[in-house]
C-alpha cells in the first residue's frame, strides 16, 4: 500500500477563502488511478480550513462558546472540500471511500489519542480507497481542536506500514528556505534530523496545524515505517505518478 497526503497547498490556493484547484486536483487523481497501486489518501483543509481556524483561535481548544459557530462552519467547510475531491476521484475509477475524523478520531491535549483504525481496514479489504482529511474533532482535554492531515498520515503509516510514503505540495520539496519568498533558496534532497537544526524559523513556518519543523519531525518518524518517504511537488505533471511507480523524481527523500 501507499500513502499519499495531497497538501491542502496543491488542492487550493491556501491565501483565498474557500478556493478549489479543481485541474490539480482532477490530474492528480488521474495520475494516482493510472498506476493502478493501492493507496489510501489523506489530503490538508488548505483553504477551506486553516483561516477560520485561525480566526477562532480553534488550534488552542474551545475556551468559549463564541467558538462553536466557527468550529461548525471550518467542519462544514473541509467536508464540502472532501466532497470535490473524492468526486474527482471516483470520477477517475478510484472507489473512494470518506472517512471524517470528527466520526472516527479523539485529540488529548492537542495530540491524536484515538483513531478508528478499524474502519480503515476494513474499508480497505473490501478493496475501497480511504480517504481523510485534517478536520476540528474532540478534544478530551480542550473540548475541541485540530486534527491535522500530518497526524493521520502518521498514524495511518504506523499502522499500516506502507511500501511508500509520499508527501504532495505545491513546491519541490523541503527547501532550506521559503523558495516563494527566498531566491536563493535550496532544495534539499535528503531531509533527516540535522535537517530541523538548519532551518530558519519565521513566522511564515507556521499555521493552525503546526510549524514546518512539526512536519518534518512526523515525516522524520514516518520514514522509519516505510521503505522510502518522499515530499513533491504536485503542481508538476507527472511527477506523483512516476513517484509511485518507483522512477526517480526530483523531491525532497525523507530518511529516519
Amino acid at each position: 500500500m501507499i500513502l499519499v497526503k495531497l497538501g491542502g497547498s496543491v488542492i487550493t490556493d491556501k491565501g483565498r477563502y474557500r478556493t478549489f484547484d479543481p485541474e490539480t486536483t482532477d490530474r492528480l487523481a488521474e495520475e494516482i488511478a493510472r498506476t493502478g497501486q493501492d493507496v489510501m489518501v489523506v489530503h490538508g483543509a488548505g483553504s477551506f480550513g486553516h483561516m477560520l481556524a485561525k480566526e477562532h483561535r480553534l488550534h488552542l481548544g474551545l475556551t468559549e462558546d463564541s467558538q462553536l459557530l466557527g468550529a461548525s462552519q471550518v467542519m462544514t467547510d473541509v467536508r464540502e472540500l472532501d466532497l470535490e475531491v473524492c468526486r474527482r476521484m471516483s470520477a477517475k475509477g478510484l472507489p473512494v471511500v470518506p472517512l471524517p475524523p470528527a466520526s472516527c478520531a479523539v485529540l488529548r491535549d492537542g495530540a491524536l489519542h484515538h483513531l478508528d483504525l478499524d474502519k480503515f481496514r476494513e474499508y480497505h479489504k473490501l478493496g475501497l480507497v480511504p480517504v481523510t482529511f485534517g478536520d476540528v474533532v474532540r478534544d478530551e482535554l480542550r473540548g475541541l481542536g485540530i486534527c491535522s492531515g500530518d497526524q493521520l498520515m502518521a498514524a495511518l503509516a504506523g499502522e499500516f506500514r506502507p511500501e511508500k510514503v509520499i508527501f504532495v505540495t505545491d513546491v519541490d520539496g523541503v527547501f532550506t528556505a521559503d523558495p516563494t519568498q527566498d531566491p536563493k533558496a535550496k532544495l534539499i534532497k535528503t531531509v533527516d534530523e540535522n535537517v530541523l537544526d538548519a532551518l530558519p524559523r519565521t513566522e511564515r513556518n507556521v499555521d493552525v496545524t503546526g510549524s514546518i519543523f512539526a512536519k518534518i519531525r512526523y515525516m522524520i518518524d514516518m520514514a522509519a515505517l516505510t521503505d522510502e518517504c518522499l515530499v513533491l511537488n504536485g503542481k508538476v505533471p507527472g511527477r506523483l505518478e512516476a513517484a509511485i511507480r518507483g522512477e526517480d523524481v526530483i523531491a525532497s527523500k525523507v530518511i529516519s
